[in-house]
């Protein structure tokens, strides 16, 4: 269930302090001067995942949509297109709901005291505010870069939380230094293993419910692994 998370992945705001002039204040500020009026975003997305024992990278091309009427109402909808294992998934509320129409199955979870993960997990969603950042990781800057030809600015979070950093050791975020939005995401897991997001022609809109959703076929077969 968790590899999703780094492509619901992504991205937020942290806590602004120090003085006006830190590079750390600037960026926090842009964050949450979107986090204000976020209500939903769409956007193309390529996600790397690198397995470190037999270095391996498997790279894949999707899109992400996400809904949000209010902070602690997020829903997002996230498609792989590339060959061989494209999936929707659908992350709304305590349930997770993934389609693969190789097999036309879909596998829903309901996610019960792994909701509390979950829920950590997803302040690092699109939208979130910078004091739902801090109350769960350590922030500092990682330096300027170039991603897609903006310029954004690189953080590092490290998660407090034993049961996050379970999965994910470090997050980087890295932050359009014009718009505010997160551009890319890195998470790091035990062992050397990541999985990063990078994301582009990225619009923030006002997303109709009724896109949010998961459209399968009516002869999809339907599991529950976890009860």
């Amino acid at each position: 269930m968790f590899r999703f998370h780094p492509l619901l992945i992504a991205i937020c705001a942290v806590a602004a302090y120090g003085a006006a002039d830190d590079p750390l204040q600037a960026t926090f500020s842009k964050m949450d001067a979107v986090s204000a009026s976020f209500k939903g975003l769409k956007a193309d997305m390529r996600r790397v995942t690198h397995l470190d024992v037999i270095s391996d990278d498997t790279v894949e091309n999707g899109t992400v949509l996400v809904r949000r009427t209010n902070p602690k109402d997020l829903k997002m909808l996230i498609q792989i297109s590339s060959p061989p294992n494209p999936l929707k998934a659908l992350i709304t509320g305590g349930k997770v709901q993934v389609y693969y129409p190789n097999s036309n199955t879909v596998q829903e979870y309901e996610l019960g005291k792994a909701k509390s993960l979950r829920d950590k997990l997803m302040t690092l969603a699109f939208g979130s505010s910078s004091k739902d950042l801090m109350a769960y990781y350590k922030i500092s800057l990682g330096g300027q870069d170039k991603i897609g030809g903006q310029s954004a600015t690189r953080i590092e979070l490290t998660p407090k939380d034993k049961d996050v950093a379970a999965y994910f050791t470090k997050i980087d975020l890295w932050i359009s230094d014009a718009t505010g939005v997160t551009l890319q995401q890195k998470m790091y897991q035990p062992g050397g293993d990541y999985t990063m997001a990078t994301y582009s022609n990225i619009q923030l809109a006002n997303v109709p419910d009724s896109a949010v959703k998961l459209d399968v076929p009516s002869n999809a077969h339907w599991e529950r692994p976890q009860k």
